[in-house]
């Protein structure tokens, strides 16, 4: 007879704890994920660096392409709990030689993303 109040109580509490997952006010965990990319690394990057000065610089590249050797793609993702998440991206072309010849993406050498976005 006492099996009925102790499985109402197991169903309430199971409630309870999935409905927490939705409850304002709820920390939500800063999410991470990339290689952190600033325009003082983008600033040092020079046409005709080697691979491994641009590696010291900037870091393993996350994205590798096996098809494409001479290309690093950097990404970095940050969605702060509960507001939208911001992604900024970077590729470098390297010519057969492993020497930087270009990059393109979210920044651009000595000049600052809220520059770029104003179109100073």
């Amino acid at each position: 007879m006492q099996k009925k109040p102790l499985l109402h109580s197991l169903c309430l509490a199971t409630l309870l704890a999935i409905a927490g997952c939705s409850i304002p006010g709820v920390y939500k965990v800063d999410v991470q994920q990339g290689n952190v990319i600033t325009q003082d690394m983008v600033d040092q990057l020079r046409p005709g660096m080697t691979t491994q000065q641009v590696r010291f610089i900037m870091g393993t590249p996350l994205i590798s392409d096996t098809f494409n050797p001479q290309r690093w793609d950097y990404l970095y993702s940050l969605e702060p709990g509960r507001q939208q998440r911001r992604q900024e991206r970077i590729s470098l072309t390297f010519d057969q030689e492993g020497r930087l010849i270009g990059l393109q993406g979210d920044f651009m050498p000595g000049v600052s993303k809220d520059q770029a976005i104003l179109g100073d």
